[in-house]
């Protein structure tokens, strides 16, 4: 295997990936990138989300919903 090669788990995820994941819509997730509500990586016009700061996302949500913020 190539050392530059990136595992599963730490690949960028799509926008579609992100929805997937969230159990939402596409146009839910793109919304949520757009507006900045997670860390995106950009390349030109392509954007993809690191599975940990999907998870902090998650996570964070869980507090707000938790915590009544």
């Amino acid at each position: 295997m190539n050392g530059n090669h990136m595992s599963e788990e730490n690949q960028l995820l799509t926008a579609v990936q992100v929805a997937e994941r969230l159990n939402t819509s596409k146009a839910f997730a793109y919304t949520l990138l757009r507006r900045g509500e997670m860390p995106v990586v950009r390349m030109g016009k392509t954007v993809r989300v690191r599975p940990e700061d999907l998870e902090m996302f998650i996570v964070s949500s869980l507090d707000e919903v938790n915590h009544g913020k």
